[in-house]
């Protein structure tokens, strides 16, 4: 088990973050990663009475969510045995700042034909352990620079353009838990819009209020890897597109919406 700091401690019911859950945007902000992360946590610990697996996540950003003590409520939005709708609100201050909705399917044997003509979907050329380590000169620590670490494969930080990045959650959620696979891909899809930026970080801004996570099958290991593209419309808005693997082969897929504006 690590003997990293928790990303966030608990205060009685409260989740209060630590400087390394902070966005790349404002010390004052939570990175979108580590509030996601959370929320898996929550997602996965949530009674639902049966073995479900969770194949999408959707997470609203309400308002910028301030590094303070968090609370969070959840419950279930549609009960059922095979199919299930978990939902969730994380909130500082009296004030809601993220609602998220989880999808969750029954988690059974189900045996595919060997015939059956499935994608091979097989892993990145590129390796972690050949890939380029980031370490961005930052003023304040904060989730990208040390709650995770970020390896290129293709692409590079403040480099315009698609990137493929591997990146690895260096912390628990929790004090005490290992991070589980869905912790994991969550913290690590939210960066998209940031390892594949096409617009200048001192001149932009480019936040996303919204990432959307369907998760083909669960990851296993500690590295996510992001194969991202950004787009960028003259209205004053963008999305990134996420191609989400391990180290076997693609996992999932990540949506990001932004809102692009001069800083």
């Amino acid at each position: 088990m690590s003997e990293a700091a928790p990303l966030f401690t608990m205060d009685g019911e409260a989740f209060v973050p630590s400087e390394h859950t902070r966005s790349p945007w404002s010390p004052e902000m939570l990175h979108g990663g580590a509030a996601a992360a959370l929320l898996a946590r929550a997602t996965e610990r949530h009674d639902v009475g049966a073995p479900m697996q969770v194949v999408r996540m959707t997470i609203d950003l309400v308002r910028p969510v301030p590094v303070a003590p968090l609370t969070l409520d959840i419950r279930t939005v549609r009960p059922g045995g095979r199919v299930m709708l978990v939902g969730a609100e994380l909130s500082a201050n009296g004030q809601i700042c993220v609602r998220m909705t989880a999808l969750r399917l029954r988690d059974d044997a189900v045996p595919i034909p060997v015939e059956t003509p499935l994608p091979a979907d097989p892993p990145p050329e590129l390796m972690p352990a050949d890939s380029g380590p980031h370490s961005p000169e930052w003023s304040f620590e904060a989730f990208h620079t040390h709650g995770c670490e970020v390896r290129y494969a293709r692409g590079g930080w403040l480099s315009a353009g698609p990137a493929l990045a591997w990146i690895r959650l260096r912390e628990p959620v929790l004090a005490g838990e290992t991070p589980s696979p869905l912790q994991r891909l969550m913290a690590a899809a939210d960066f998209g819009n940031g390892v594949s930026a096409t617009l200048p970080f001192d001149r932009w801004s480019f936040i996303n209020p919204d990432i959307t996570v369907h998760i083909e099958r669960p990851p296993v290991g500690e590295w996510i890897c992001l194969d991202a593209v950004t787009r960028a419309s003259d209205r004053g808005a963008g999305s990134t597109t996420t191609a989400l693997y391990d180290e076997r082969g693609r996992v999932g897929l990540g949506v990001q919406h932004l809102l692009v504006q001069p800083r």
